[in-house]
């Protein structure tokens, strides 16, 4: 077995050659070798795996950052207690490999504070954590970056990357307005995916209402026909998250204000629509 001493020329070849773990653990794995007993094959075994592991993490933790979510969360951090109209083993699908292999579609529909941006955050981090590749953009984000794509080639730069990733997060669709030319490029982006990789969406605007987003009805028809064909769209109503432990006055308030300006169906509670199982939400 290799002793401490003969490690040191060992290191520096294992760092040489982007091992850089594997070097960094050496010596105690040499001290494990020795105390155990381990057989040469076991000791490299243990040694390698250590390197691989760590590979994997950073992997991980790049896909991640590339990601561009506005925070890290998980689906262990949602408080599903403070959201019971959610069913959790329903939500709990969305976290399979096959929501990716399947191509499908979830959009979460709401007044501002239901936990919407959280849940997509946490289903598109947890596929990251499987090996996937996300992208997390705000609607107005993407209506920025093509509006200061003045070429085709440049709107081709800002939706490459969006048409490309595992899985897509568009957030905030509705909550401002944007320019007429975001609706074509709303709709390449979706059709795009179509049948190729998810997305999630969020939004304060129920589907009806997508027409006065992309600013053509015939265009909106055309967007959710290709949401519910292989996808879910959920309409929650709630407290919000925010106001937790807030007085009841500000509660009321805050009530009165998404019952005029949330744009979902007649307040309807968290519910489950076309294109997936009919118990999904109750």
């Amino acid at each position: 077995m290799i002793t401490r001493p003969e490690s040191a020329s060992i290191e520096p070849l294992l760092e040489q050659l982007g091992l850089r773990q594997a070097a960094a653990v050496l010596p105690d794995w040499l001290d494990r070798a020795a105390s155990q007993e381990l057989a040469y094959a076991d000791f490299l075994h243990g040694l390698l795996e250590e390197e691989s592991v760590a590979r994997a993490n950073a992997a991980t933790q790049k896909r991640l950052r590339q990601a561009s979510f506005p925070y890290a969360a998980t689906i262990e951090q949602f408080d599903f207690r403070f959201r019971p109209e959610l069913k959790r083993q329903v939500v709990l699908r969305y976290l399979d490999p096959t929501f990716i292999e399947q191509a499908r579609t979830l959009a979460l529909i709401g007044p501002p504070g239901l936990g919407k941006t959280m849940l997509a955050v946490c289903i598109a981090t947890k596929h990251i954590q499987m090996g996937a590749t996300a992208r997390f953009i705000t609607a107005q984000q993407l209506a920025n970056q093509l509006g200061r794509a003045l070429t085709s080639v440049g709107r081709q730069r800002v939706l490459r990357p969006l048409l490309a990733c595992d899985a897509l997060v568009i957030d905030e669709l509705g909550y401002l307005p944007t320019l007429p030319g975001f609706g074509p490029a709303l709709y390449e982006l979706i059709a795009g995916r179509y049948e190729k990789r998810p997305t999630l969406i969020t939004s304060n605007k129920s589907l009806t209402e997508w027409a006065s987003i992309v600013q053509d009805a015939s265009l909106a028809a055309a967007l959710v026909d290709r949401i519910l064909h292989h996808g879910e769209v959920f309409y929650l109503k709630g407290p919000s998250f925010r106001l937790k432990g807030r007085s009841p006055e500000v509660e009321v308030v805050a009530a009165a204000a998404s019952a005029t300006n949330n744009g979902t169906d007649g307040g309807l509670d968290a519910q489950h629509r076309a294109g997936g199982p009919e118990d999904a939400m109750r």
